[in-house]
């Protein structure tokens, strides 16, 4: 790669194929990691779901045990701290193929990412080499405490307080946190509160053994039974001048960019709770018999197979496409920063990456997981096929790290704020967008060439999105974020263009680079394409009715977006039997 490509920047310029990372590019090392998982869900956690779903005393803590003895909790761990110290590309299949673990899946996310990783990314020697070598193995399991009952999206706005003890030696913490993950089980709790009149949060390391805490029962829940969450009340609650993490106000900052990473990880685990969903779809498909034959003959079931297949294989080329970046990201500050440093300024770099694959895959799990249900039929209804506690587990994804009315501003905020500062030249080329509309005429989908055709496709969507963006903050300068509809169109059609640009650079790879079979792939891309171009016209036009009055203005910029919007036809029956049928042939996601 020539240059570091910047957060957000994939609005203004295009990105080579050869320059991403795509899941065919696996090595055998990654491959065995992610074998090790499954082989741990395989033997382990899908026999016992019932169990974990019981909160059974003592059985989740002793899964962790297992998972640590497997080295399944340290793989983002440096080597010096017991862990394996792997890419962040390879954190993220590890936590792919645990996302498919049910409740499971949160407890090893919250452990593994902001149960453990503020203390590895912000904590000083001394707490790191307390604190990580013991969560890494399993025998600490760690919790993350920000959510309190008056403070859930505006995170700041917390109430606990903390006050020096007279002898200095202790921070005296006093308040209450709500939807902790892991809290019936966990040893070391990440713990935000503001020091004295502070306005902003400080963090701190908190052990459960650790005088004043007190904890509710267990939450009664919709889904994710087996995942432990409990309140937590701090009492006067003693806590070490030394377990502050970083400095004196800074917690806040570390909330932010933990949630970037928690967002980029949910991106990876909805996939496995995807592919399994699928894999359960395409299972009882073939084995229900309706009017003498499969229902997975029925052309509405190859629809709904198909459409769950296309969503997922988009999800998953965009995830390892940012999550690569990350890693180019470290490693190019390699020299002027530690490790851990960099991978924050990583997370912050992405922050409106991580924000779309947030959104995109709790959406696309969602989706998944209902059309599953719409397959079982009544049999879907029922507590008897996992489809049923899939659908459950699912929804949580779309309110927790954010909910996603909050990451789809946060995309739209972050990405106004760097055009702004001219980190890239988003509002000039917007403006030329705009100065040229008078101009255009005819159809703008006749670029020849296969993939010269679907790339210029996406630039047409990147200028729908970048002329809208300048002229609303034109229309409406700073009080352009109180604009929530508005620029919910907008962020809608930003995480649209990023998904389908990752889809098309991939199957450009796979079959130019990689030269491997990518004939069901070019359906996928055909379909998803096509789709998109419809979903940003209506996304477009709605924003165009939300703001333009004036009657000539509106017209020109209908004219725009449907310029823009034009692709070719595609026969998106066909495209998508193709790849329903591949996946009945072989009875299951094979993609």
């Amino acid at each position: 790669m020539e240059k570091l490509v910047k957060g957000g920047e994939f609005m203004v310029q295009d990105l080579d194929a050869k320059d991403i990372f795509i899941p065919e590019e696996f090595d055998e090392e990654q491959q065995m990691i992610a074998d090790t998982c499954r082989d741990f869900l395989d033997t382990e956690v899908m026999p016992n779901l019932d169990r974990i779903d019981k909160q059974e005393e003592g059985f989740v803590r002793g899964l962790f045990d297992k998972a640590g003895e497997l080295g399944l909790l340290g793989i983002s761990t440096p080597e010096e701290l017991e862990g394996f110290g792997q890419s962040f590309v390879t954190s993220m299949l590890s936590s792919e193929v645990m996302g498919s673990a049910y409740s499971f899946a949160v407890t090893y996310s919250c452990h593994t990412g902001i149960g453990s990783m503020p203390i590895l990314y912000f904590g000083n020697d001394e707490q790191k080499t307390k604190y990580m070598p013991k969560l890494s193995t399993g025998e600490w399991a760690g919790a993350y405490c920000l959510t309190e009952p008056g403070a859930g999206s505006d995170a700041n706005s917390g109430k606990t307080k903390a006050v020096l003890s007279e002898d200095g030696k202790h921070y005296i913490l006093n308040g209450q946190k709500m939807w902790i993950t892991n809290t019936g089980f966990a040893d070391v709790f990440i713990v935000f509160a503001k020091i004295d009149n502070d306005r902003v949060l400080s963090a701190f390391i908190v052990e459960r053994d650790f005088p004043g805490i007190k904890f509710n029962p267990e939450e009664k829940k919709l889904g994710i039974k087996g995942s432990s969450t409990r309140q937590i009340f701090f009492e006067d609650c003693l806590v070490p001048v030394e377990n502050m993490l970083w400095d004196r106000g800074k917690g806040f900052r570390i909330a932010l960019d933990i949630l970037h990473m928690g967002r980029i990880k949910l991106g990876g685990s909805v996939l496995g709770a995807a592919k399994m969903a699928v894999d359960q779809s395409v299972n009882y498909s073939n084995e229900r018999k309706q009017f003498g034959r499969s229902i997975s003959t029925f052309g509405a079931i190859k629809y709904k197979l198909a459409e769950q297949a296309i969503r997922i294989f988009a999800n998953e080329s965009a995830v390892y496409r940012t999550s690569r970046n990350v890693d180019e990201f470290i490693e190019a500050h390699a020299d002027t920063l530690t490790k851990e440093q960099a991978i924050v300024k990583a997370f912050e770099e992405y922050a409106i990456e991580a924000a779309i694959l947030k959104v995109y895959g709790s959406e696309m799990l969602d989706y998944v997981v209902d059309e599953g249900v719409q397959i079982h039929g009544g049999m879907g209804y029922s507590a008897e096929m996992p489809i049923e506690r899939g659908y459950r587990d699912s929804r949580i994804n779309r309110i927790f790290e954010g909910t996603n009315e909050i990451n789809r501003l946060v995309t739209i905020d972050t990405l106004n704020k760097r055009g702004a500062k001219k980190d890239y030249d988003l509002y000039g080329q917007g403006e030329a967008i705009i100065a040229g509309l008078e101009n255009l005429n005819g159809c703008s989908c006749c670029e020849e060439g296969y993939y010269e055709n679907k790339m210029a496709s996406i630039e047409n969507f990147k200028s729908i999105g970048k002329m809208l963006l300048k002229a609303v903050s034109e229309k409406f300068g700073r009080k352009m974020m109180n604009e929530q509809e508005i620029l919910t169109n907008i962020s809608n059609i930003v995480m649209r263009i990023y998904v389908a640009e990752s889809v098309v650079l991939r199957v450009k790879k796979k079959d130019e680079i990689l030269e491997q079979d990518a004939a069901l792939n070019k359906d996928m891309l055909e379909v998803l394409v096509y789709d998109t171009a419809e979903y940003i016209r209506k996304e477009a036009k709605d924003c165009v009715n939300s703001f333009i009055e004036d009657a000539d203005e509106n017209k020109l910029f209908m004219n725009g977006i449907s310029h823009y919007s034009c692709v070719k036809g595609v026969n998106v029956k066909n495209a998508r039997q193709r790849i329903a049928n591949k996946m009945i042939e072989e009875n299951k996601y094979c993609f």
